[in-house]
């Protein structure tokens, strides 16, 4: 019997789209969401697609040939997937999202107590902690010293997650 799994696959910077071309020549069932962009210069207007996560593409691959992925040097690395409902379940609504025709972006999944940097605004450069994930804009501030804390209102776009 083949056994499969699934891999979520890091690929070098722009290089999703060979990848899964090189996945499609492997007849290796993948999916690479993209979505479509486009970019105003100054005398015209452009489209094109882009990868909605950017650098990750999804692979199911046969364990004997799971070396197959790594032929052209395209993945930095490649994670397996421990709850392969769960995926299947979240890439599907991913599917269907993306199909859906309805406006949407990405957003880091912010967790009461997650690590934060501020990355625009008056406050550039500041960590902090999520302290409700139902509100991410407040980020507490610590004041080790004094045991204490400032909860500030900052907009999401302003936040990157810090691992």
């Amino acid at each position: 019997m083949n056994e499969h799994y699934w891999l979520v696959c890091h690929t070098k910077p722009r290089c999703e789209k060979k990848f899964a071309a090189l996945m499609a020549a492997e007849k290796f069932e993948h999916y690479l969401a993209l979505v479509m962009s486009v970019r105003h210069y100054a005398q015209q207007t452009k489209k094109f697609t882009k990868p909605l996560f950017p650098g990750y593409v999804f692979a199911k691959i046969p364990v004997e040939q799971k070396s197959r992925i790594y032929q052209q040097d395209l993945l930095a690395r490649a994670i397996t997937v421990t709850d392969e409902a769960k995926f299947l379940r979240q890439l599907g609504e991913v599917k269907a999202i993306v199909a859906s025709g309805f406006e949407f972006s990405v957003m880091p999944l912010f967790t009461k107590g997650r690590h934060v940097k501020i990355i625009g605004g008056p406050l550039y450069g500041l960590e902090g902690f999520v302290d409700d994930p139902r509100n991410p804009q407040g980020v507490v501030i610590s004041v080790d010293v004094l045991q204490q804390g400032l909860l500030v209102k900052v907009p999401v776009e302003h936040l990157r997650v810090l691992d």
